[in-house]
């Protein structure tokens, strides 16, 4: 099918299209000649045999690989190093899809279970895992266990099976080799299993059997049968490799490996050369990538235009002059759709016959060119690799597992049907002869209430407004239906109050920005990194409420580091190209200048004019900046409180930023609506103030929410500790030694010299600074730049650093005296690191917990559980786990 694009206005010249032509993977295939190849190589690959490949660019490997696979009928075993690794299974993925790639060094037990079925898979390993050392398949086998709907396998059979083959018993079923029972019910959660499954007994025969969800405890779905499996990896009598378990006519896929790639031999692990002897036994092919193999390709590697179209749309051009068929593997259609619009723009400028370019509806890490071929991916194109996956949505629910285990007996629980009531625990009942696990509630006059786990979905935590004290519901009373009836009304009432709002919102014109353009998609492409669906949905939001005529209100709420600042560039970019000016509001001068540097960098290959301005920067380059914003030569300007004083006046704003707005007074906030009432605004904060959040829960504000953590993001370790010099001496080792830097935070500055000497006598060697707001402006500006080019290894600081800084290479921070700071702060802090893909540690350090008060106790409890990233605080009253070096 072919589609032929062209611009508005050269719509009547045929001779300034782009053609569009969809192409097929097995016509691709065939193109490149790659079914003969396949042929010769299955010839040659025989049991015992080693055949060498050289001469393999980008994703032909992979489409290689994956002919091969179709083309046998046994399984495929790939190992490489890690990053290979992952895109291998990226790319066989996308071409013969998810089921048929499984992964030994993510879930080996799957892997094994997978094998033992004579299933047909390709699987992934690392040299060192595949020197695992795994149990013998003849012993595997007696640890499975077949069980179907309408058998009498035995109540005490399945129990004695799970007690002798490593289950562990838990109240409930969590994680892989985990079962429950309660009564008739028995919940196990098998090795290599995606989901848990419910059995349910009428004596010693199986009546159903149904596969649930870990989080909800609710059943999804019917099975007829089921296999539980023990786990067969690490355990005492593991004496094979993965290799016993393939077939003989299976084929292996390796690399040039280093000694250090596998593991040493050991109770564990079979050596290298345990290995090798192990592959010997079958069909090898060893990929290479500097000396020519047995058989060999003249593929050449792709360029990279890191979403430079203009050197794109030429190298589309020399392919065409050259007879090459120019290829684009593209799953995104809105890029691909960018792509094309400007290719027809740049195109409709020269007088050319119509190029054609074929589409390849995949997504494939790296292009390449073979023959008459030259293949091109998203990550050509754009710099980045896309995984288009369909995101599940979230469900909503009530009351989790992980919260029902954190209550305490005593707090208030909520029942749909019956109201408030008083939490007493887990109780075992006896009903019809079964025994079953409820949730006990009391209500008012002692009467109780027992739910039944299967009905979780009913219960959910109290919450209400601070000082309100719970009023027990009655059993058999009609007043909980009653007070339903009331608060149903009420939010028919805000319902009604909302709607008039927004009419006199809606009637306020303000400025309708333009849809995206070229530059625009051009500007979203030069962006490194891969977006994550929440960042994704929030700026898809933030443009559709700019080129709404209506002023926007928008708030970004975003954990630390989760691309709140990216979201308001391109804001920011919007505005500019319709011709308006933006102003960013930030509550730090340090802020304010890193800002600066961010957007410059974002910004430089674009014609926008951005400037700073703060206390740092010298009176007389702050009016010529003022007088440049009154003309509007400036485009975008940076600024802390200094923004909002009177002889700042824009020319025509049209867009206002507010950057961690908890730091700013309701009367600056006001003053900016007073003198910009039509101007969108979008705010960014990672803790909002329970004025804005309600505001934003009631609909009086827009509300877009990044909890997803960006890719390879790992949770910040947060330890709670008394002060200790030789933890500290720890914690600060460690991190020089992978040469990263240290934030040490005291928050006194009459007491911060005496911390700052005794990082000296612990440290003598190491590059150590410090950084308050006393210190004069040109100071504290050249320190913290120092630190950002790693000229400083520790910086001990008060709370200066607390708003915004971005610095990838700081993933440890110590806070003395954090008993002292609120939740907020805390949190706030604690984002400062992990923003990278390395492990990052966050010291609470605190006098003896005895000496310490409950509320900031609670607080330290709280902050110490939030491991993963995520946007939100659970509260949890506990008291933090105290630990003591000896």
């Amino acid at each position: 099918m072919q589609n032929t694009l062209r611009t508005q206005e050269h719509a009547s010249r045929a001779s300034s299209s782009i053609e569009l032509e969809k192409i097929s993977l097995s016509s691709l295939v065939e193109t490149l000649n790659l079914g003969e190849k396949v042929q010769a190589l299955l010839l040659s690959l025989q049991a015992g045999r080693k055949v060498t490949l050289s001469g393999l660019y980008g994703s032909l490997g992979s489409i290689l690989l994956a002919k091969l696979f179709e083309a046998k009928s046994s399984p495929m075993l790939i190992v490489a190093k890690d990053e290979m690794l992952q895109l291998y299974e990226q790319d066989l993925q996308e071409l013969l899809g998810e089921r048929f790639v499984i992964d030994f060094v993510r879930d080996p037990a799957l892997v094994l279970s997978s094998l033992m079925a004579g299933e047909k898979k390709i699987v992934l390993s690392t040299p060192l895992e595949l020197g695992r050392k795994v149990l013998a398949q003849d012993k595997a086998a007696q640890c499975r266990l077949t069980i179907r709907k309408g058998e009498a396998v035995g109540y005490e059979r399945l129990q004695a099976f799970l007690q002798s083959n490593g289950f562990e018993r838990k109240d409930f079923v969590e994680q892989e080799g985990d079962y429950a029972i309660r009564g008739s019910i028995v919940d196990v959660f098998s090795f290599g299993a995606l989901k848990p499954v419910r059995i349910e007994f009428f004596g010693d025969e199986i009546e159903s059997i149904r596969s649930f969800d870990v989080n909800t405890q609710l059943s999804s779905s019917q099975e007829d049968e089921t296999e539980i499996v023990a786990n067969l990896v690490g355990v005492a009598d593991a004496a094979e490799s993965i290799l016993s378990y393939l077939p003989s006519e299976s084929l292996v896929v390796t690399s040039v490996f280093d000694d250090e790639d596998f593991g040493p031999s050991d109770s564990e692990y079979f050596s290298r050369h345990e290995i090798e002897a192990k592959l010997q036994a079958f069909a090898e092919l060893q990929l290479l990538s500097l000396t020519k193999g047995n058989f060999h390709f003249e593929a050449e590697p792709q360029m990279r235009f890191g979403s430079n179209f203009h050197l794109f749309a030429e190298s589309l051009k020399k392919d065409a002059t050259q007879g090459v068929q120019s290829v684009v593997a593209m799953v995104s259609q809105k890029e691909l759709t960018d792509v094309a619009e400007f290719l027809v723009a740049e195109h409709a400028a020269e007088e050319r016959a119509p190029l054609t370019l074929y589409t390849l509806a995949l997504n494939l890490y790296e292009g390449f060119r073979l023959g008459n071929v030259s293949l091109y991916t998203e990550a050509d194109v754009f710099g980045k690799l896309h995984v288009h996956r369909r995101h599940r949505r979230r469900r909503r629910r009530q009351i989790s597992l992980r919260e029902l285990r954190a209550l305490k007996v005593g707090d208030f629980i909520v029942h749909e049907d019956y109201g408030i009531g008083i939490f007493m625990g887990l109780e075992k009942i006896q009903v019809a002869g079964a025994w079953q696990e409820c949730v006990l509630i009391e209500y008012e006059k002692g009467d109780k209430l027992y739910v039944n786990l299967q009905n979780l979905h009913l219960l959910s935590k109290y919450a209400s407004g601070e000082g309100n004290k719970a009023k027990l519901s009655r059993l058999g009373s009609d007043k909980w239906q009653q007070q339903k009836e009331r608060a149903k009304k009420r939010l028919k009432d805000i319902a009604r109050n909302l709607i008039e709002l927004y009419a006199k919102r809606k009637m306020t014109k303000g400025f309708a920005a333009p849809p995206d353009s070229v530059w625009m998609r051009e500007f979203e492409a030069a962006f490194i990194f891969e977006e994550t669906p929440d960042q994704l949905s929030a700026i898809e939001a933030v443009k559709r409420d700019m080129e709404s005529p209506a002023p926007m209100d928008r708030l970004i709420c975003g954990d630390a580091g989760f691309g709140k600042t990216e979201v308001a560039m391109r804001a920011a970019f919007k505005a500019v190209e319709g011709g308006k000016q933006v102003a960013v509001l930030v509550p730090t001068t340090i802020l304010a200048h890193q800002h600066f540097q961010t957007f410059k960098q974002r910004f430089q290959n674009f014609p926008i004019r951005i400037e700073v301005l703060s206390r740092f920067v010298p009176k007389s380059e702050q009016k010529r900046i003022i007088e440049e914003i009154r003309t509007g030569t400036v485009d975008i300007v940076i600024g802390t409180h200094r923004l909002v004083s009177k002889d700042v006046k824009f020319k025509d704003l049209g867009l206002l930023i507010i950057d961690e707005e908890q730091h700013f007074g309701v009367a600056t906030k006001e003053k900016l609506r007073e003198e910009f009432p039509t101007v969108d605004t979008l705010t960014l904060t990672a803790t909002p103030i329970p004025r804005t959040l309600q505001f934003s829960m009631m609909g009086a504000r827009d509300l877009s929410i990044i909890s997803t953590p960006p890719k390879n993001r790992q949770p910040i370790e947060t330890i709670v500790h008394e002060f200790d010099q030789e933890l500290i001496r720890q914690a600060i080792a460690r991190e020089l030694a992978r040469g990263g830097q240290v934030f040490f935070l005291h928050n006194r500055i009459d007491t911060i010299e005496q911390i700052f000497d005794m990082l000296k006598r612990l440290f003598p060697k190491a590059r150590i600074r410090i950084a308050h707001a006393q210190l004069p402006g040109r100071e504290l500006e050249q320190i913290m730049m120092d630190f950002i080019e790693k000229e400083i290894d520790i910086l001990v600081c008060t709370t200066i650093v607390e708003s915004g800084l971005d610095i990838s290479n700081v993933n440890t921070i110590l806070i003395n005296r954090a008993d002292t700071l609120g939740l907020a702060d805390l949190y706030q802090l604690r984002g400062r690191v992990g923003r990278s893909d390395r492990k990052a540690y966050c010291y609470l350090l605190t006098p003896p917990a005895s000496t310490l008060t409950p509320e900031a106790l609670q607080r330290l409890a709280t902050i110490e559980e939030i491991y993963r990233a995520r946007v939100g605080l659970q509260r949890r009253s506990a008291r933090p786990r105290y630990s003591r070096c000896r």
